[in-house]
């Protein structure tokens, strides 16, 4: 699987609309065949960087970094943006989350 978490400094002015703007492209790549989750979050400590976690199966990736909501997702948040994103891409072993050995709950 091609896990992927991307952070995303927002201009100050722009962290209520992000969400809003980023909704169609995020909407689509829901919908993408081998697509496994496209989840936005907001830190609590930044509230104006938000956080991507994404993850595709091993042979979707080519097809979302160039489909055209794909481009017109990236031009969408690139006004709103303070700096360049952050983004950590890796391809590892498993198909979905697992359980968390260390804290399990009965």
């Amino acid at each position: 699987m091609i896990f992927i978490v991307v952070k995303y400094q927002v201009k100050p002015s722009e962290t209520e609309n992000f969400l809003d703007a980023t909704r169609a492209f995020t909407e689509a790549t829901r919908a993408e065949p081998g697509n496994k989750w496209f989840e936005w979050s907001r830190s609590v400590e930044d509230p104006n960087e938000f956080v991507l976690v994404e993850a595709f199966a091993d042979d979707a990736g080519e097809a979302h970094v160039n489909s055209e909501h794909f481009a017109k997702g990236l031009e969408a948040m690139r006004p709103l943006l303070a700096e360049t994103p952050k983004i950590i891409s890796r391809q590892i072993d498993g198909d979905d989350w697992d359980e968390m050995g260390e804290l399990k709950i009965n």
